[in-house]
């Protein structure tokens, strides 16, 4: 099979296509949106968008791989630093924050569907992903219980679903563009989650 080389102008164009896939994925969902749903909101013929990408799959798991590799790279360079666990909650919602800004039609898409995707070979991923995600808050959740710096007889797994829910569904609202940035927002968040908002 002959395959074309890509050139500045084609990587620019797919990386549009897809950042145009995120927003519509996120909004009508992934079952409900077509290849010539895109391509109609590009401003392109369907069998356009062939040339760029094989499937609707392709562009959902380019989409979802990419922000979960930059989720990961960021959290591993939190683990990394081997901060204190009070530290390193912090810094995790403020990388997830951080994340949700750069991709967040992407979070809302894993949000909605990882679920229902993880099922197929090809997304396979979004379930290791999950689980994971939740073996680095529940290690981080217990190591502060451990040391005093989260409350003793806290229940861990709830605190992680807490937690879990309470940023990430954030991003249904968020916008990079609002008024607050994702840095403040995830100050507000960890001192709401760790102080309280009690006097």
């Amino acid at each position: 099979m002959v395959t074309s080389k890509k050139t500045p102008h084609s990587a620019g164009r797919r990386a549009e296509l897809l950042a145009t896939a995120a927003e519509v994925f996120a909004e009508l969902g992934y079952n409900a949106t077509t290849v010539r749903t895109i391509a109609d909101r590009a401003g392109m013929l369907a069998g356009s968008l062939y040339y760029h990408f094989d499937s609707k799959e392709s562009m959902a798991d380019e989409i979802l791989s990419a922000f979960l590799t930059d989720l990961w790279e960021g959290y591993q360079r939190i683990e990394e630093t081997g901060a204190a666990p009070r530290a390193t909650f912090e810094g995790l919602v403020t990388e997830s924050f951080r994340q949700m800004e750069r991709h967040r039609p992407a979070v809302v898409i894993y949000q909605k569907e990882a679920r229902r995707l993880a099922s197929q070979e090809r997304f396979r991923y979004l379930a290791d992903s999950q689980e994971r995600f939740q073996k680095l808050w529940t290690r981080t959740l217990e190591r502060g219980v451990a040391d005093g710096s989260f409350r003793a007889g806290l229940d861990v797994p709830v605190a992680y679903r807490f937690v879990r829910d309470t940023v990430w569904v954030a991003a249904v609202w968020f916008r990079p563009e609002g008024r607050k940035s994702a840095a403040e927002i995830a100050e507000q968040y960890t001192s709401m989650v760790l102080d309280g908002i009690a006097t």
